[in-house]
């Protein structure tokens, strides 16, 4: 029977965006740092198709997101790299019910600098030649609780340990490797091929956990309507197309 009602909510709130006339309307969408291109591209086709309607994003690594949220920063909209962290959200009950889904998927790549020599293998990380290897933070970033349960399957959690360099989200990651500031890093597909001209992908990584990504409405939305509008337009086919020429993969 809940789960009766909850849909029988969001049938409500869709018709609701519908009928509500053009005026300003700010949507504020806190979407994981792997997502801003893609999202900045859904935002504008989004309010092509909502007159009056502003998008404002919010990008972060996911950890830091759902604690803003957790402390109640006005969000509308949340977007995560993995379902540890929107899990956490829900837990708080602070997600509208029955409007979380899956979105999109990605894979966990090691990226080096463009002209650096060929990795033949996840091992060779052990060498000299790699000095420091940036990630994002296993206790806040999704992409570095990826990157660590595929070197724990290794065991070459302990071994590189001392090599890391922990950024705060998996744009920072990328950013040393194509300064060089890291000879090597753990990043997305999706963000290599955002700077094809300064790093290079050495190896695609199989992950325990998929990476998957999903999006649900905040509880505390004074926009429900139109938040649960912008989560039902990311899984359309424009928003999938988006998502597709940005690297993603479906859901």
């Amino acid at each position: 029977m809940r789960s009766f009602r909850s849909w029988l909510g969001i049938l409500f709130l869709l018709s609701a965006v519908a009928s509500v006339p053009a005026r300003a309307q700010e949507l504020v969408v806190s979407a994981a740092a792997s997502l801003t291109n893609a999202f900045r591209e859904i935002g504008k086709a989004f309010e092509a198709v909502h007159p009056g309607a502003t998008v404002v994003f919010n990008f972060a690594s996911s950890d830091i997101l759902l604690t803003q949220i957790v402390r109640g920063a006005p969000v509308d909209v949340f977007a995560s790299a993995d379902q540890d962290s929107m899990n956490r959200v829900e837990r708080e009950q602070l997600l509208l019910a029955g409007s979380r889904r899956n979105f999109a998927s990605n894979q966990l790549v090691l990226v080096v600098p463009a002209k650096a020599a060929p990795v033949g293998e996840l091992s060779a990380l052990a060498e000299p030649r790699f000095r420091r290897i940036a990630m994002g933070s296993p206790q806040t970033v999704p992409a570095g609780r990826y990157a660590k349960e595929v070197l724990e399957r290794a065991n070459l959690w302990a071994v590189l340990s001392p090599k890391f360099v922990y950024a705060q989200n998996v744009r920072q990651a990328l950013d040393y490797v194509a300064r060089e500031e890291a000879e090597a890093g753990f990043v997305y597909a999706t963000d290599a091929a955002i700077m094809p001209e300064t790093v290079r992908i050495a190896l695609d990584l199989a992950t325990p956990t998929p990476v998957q990504y999903p999006i649900a409405v905040v509880a505390a939305s004074k926009q429900a309507a139109l938040s649960l509008a912008f989560v039902q337009f990311v899984g359309t086919a424009p928003g999938q197309l988006i998502l597709a020429r940005h690297g993603f993969r479906a859901p």
